[in-house]
């Protein structure tokens, strides 16, 4: 079982380089993915989200990559001729103007120029660089992990006590329930022989109880609650149990519900509404679970 909140770094450092590659999670619907990364690592932003993929299904996760290169690296300089040859003529052209000043235009005044002379960079694919992201990468997904599973196992138990608390009132319940009609039949009888001065039809009393006990019958409601008790501690032995057991709570309160309202007695709908009560805490922490 994993939480949605997570957190994880992975730092890679080898000759000359420093790759920092951080990961972070919180709650969401839907898987939703945002990579923040340098313009030279754009190609390689695809396979990050496709590797995040791969370790998370839900939540919303923004991943970091920042990056210090030390390398040295194979560069040539590049040369602007029309630039030099602008140089060159301009300051023919100023002499022949002021000849009184000296023209001391050199190869090394024209190297200065960032407009004739600049270095560039060997273009080529920096394989190094995409196999220290992918290191980096790899190691604050693993490190992102623990911690989601961490939390989701801190979860897991809340999850757990909170359902059992859920089946001991229902177990309750379904102790409770059989007495009803038979201390509605009991109150039918002394309120009739009241109003009749002891003459009591016992056929219509039988008959009253039976209707009222077809219509307060939670027979199938706890039958079900039972079944969806079951379901839930077999769906929490899985890995990634959040849109399950979102649906699951649902019918918890389906249920609950049902008891709330078919209830005719003031101890049933006492349990139940305490019983509403922790399948609301469930469906909150539920929410944090991928």
């Amino acid at each position: 079982m994993y939480s949605m909140t997570g957190y994880g770094k992975g730092v890679v450092r080898e000759g000359g380089l420093e790759v920092t590659v951080e990961v972070k999670s919180v709650n969401n619907r839907f898987l939703d993915l945002a990579v923040k990364c340098p313009r030279t690592l754009l190609s390689s932003e695809e396979a990050i989200r496709s590797a995040v993929r791969e370790s998370v299904s839900r939540g919303h996760v923004d991943v970091f990559v920042g990056y210090c290169d030390r390398r040295e690296k194979q560069k040539t300089l590049f040369v602007d001729m029309n630039a030099a040859a602008s140089y060159v003529t301009a300051a023919k052209e100023l002499g022949a103007r002021f000849p009184e000043l000296s023209n001391d235009v050199t190869l090394s005044f024209l190297l200065r120029q960032t407009d004739v002379a600049r270095p560039e960079e060997v273009a080529e694919e920096d394989e190094a660089l995409v196999c220290a992201v992918k290191s980096a990468l790899a190691a604050a997904l693993a490190q992102h992990a623990a911690m989601r599973k961490s939390e989701g196992e801190r979860l897991k138990r809340d999850l757990v006590d909170r359902m059992n608390t859920i089946a001991a009132l229902r177990d309750k319940i379904a102790l409770r329930a059989p007495l009803v009609a038979e201390e509605y039949r009991k109150k039918l009888t002394e309120r009739m022989s009241e109003y009749l001065a002891g003459k009591v039809e016992e056929t219509r009393i039988l008959t009253e109880a039976a209707l009222f006990c077809d219509k307060c019958n939670i027979d199938e409601e706890l039958t079900r609650l039972q079944s969806h008790i079951e379901e839930f501690h077999h769906i929490c032995g899985e890995a990634r149990v959040g849109r399950k057991l979102d649906f699951l709570v649902q019918e918890f309160n389906r249920e609950c519900n049902t008891i709330c309202s078919k209830s005719n007695d003031k101890q049933v709908t006492a349990c139940a509404l305490e019983m509403k009560n922790e399948i609301e805490k469930v469906r909150e922490q539920v929410q944090n679970l991928e």
